[in-house]
């Protein structure tokens, strides 16, 4: 039987806020999120992963929900604040723990490019990285034929259409991990992979994990590429 922990925030905590880009996207920042992160990997150590979606280059299992109501007692106001939500219930949606198995020749075109989460403005991810050497962080991007950063309903169209008139063109990438500028998408923002460090932004912004050309996958969590990712919602209390 699973047991859920009681999990703290570290004495050494830190918050800082960055805006990247031309449209100035707030991301969020922490460091030394939780005290004792190494239980963390020993939990999903014990955890049954499997192939949930065909978009993740990898395998998950979830997360507790410990962990979850942690972060929310500990993080919601600075996020609703951060991402202007002041006044507004965050809830978790979606919580796992996420290994990147894909060997870069097995990649799908969707997957050696740059993605958006959702097109919800106000929907939140998270990623809570859990490795400790060097599997790279999270890049964010601009599209260069379109200049898009972040993806709308209004934009969604003309940026389906874009890409598809690219899809066979010279410019296309290879069997590879996205790490860094490309032709067709410009870098505008990196926060690098720390042990223990969290980044939080909205989910219908262009981004990718930055991953080594001789990246070699390893699906054990203790030495693997480790992350919890998240997404985060506003709760509708509307009747």
């Amino acid at each position: 039987m699973r047991v859920d922990r009681v999990w703290a925030p570290s004495p050494e905590r830190s918050i800082r806020m960055e805006h990247v880009g031309e449209e100035r996207t707030p991301v969020m920042i922490i460091d030394q999120l939780v005290e004792q992160p190494e239980r963390l990997r020993e939990e999903a150590s014990h955890l049954n992963f499997t192939t949930q979606s065909r978009f993740f280059p990898g395998i998950r299992a979830p997360v507790s929900l410990s962990y979850q109501r942690f972060v929310l007692e500990s993080l919601q106001g600075a996020m609703a604040d951060a991402f202007g939500l002041s006044g507004r219930t965050l809830k978790f949606t979606m919580c796992q723990y996420s290994l990147v198995t894909t060997p870069p020749e097995q990649l799908s075109l969707l997957q050696r490019i740059p993605h958006f989460d959702s097109l919800e403005p106000e929907g939140l991810a998270a990623i809570h990285y859990l490795f400790r050497s060097g599997y790279g962080g999270t890049a964010f991007y601009r599209h260069r034929k379109t200049g898009f950063e972040r993806l709308t309903e209004d934009r969604k169209v003309a940026y389906l259409r874009s890409l598809e008139s690219e899809n066979d063109g010279p410019n296309m990438p290879g069997r590879a991990y996205i790490n860094g500028s490309t032709p067709l998408f410009e870098e505008i923002h990196r926060v690098e992979g720390v042990f223990n460090r969290m980044v939080v932004y909205p989910r219908n912004i262009l981004h990718s994990g930055c991953i080594e050309a001789d990246f070699h996958p390893d699906p054990d969590p203790l030495t693997g590429r480790l992350s919890i990712n998240s997404f985060i919602d506003v709760v509708d209390l509307t009747p």
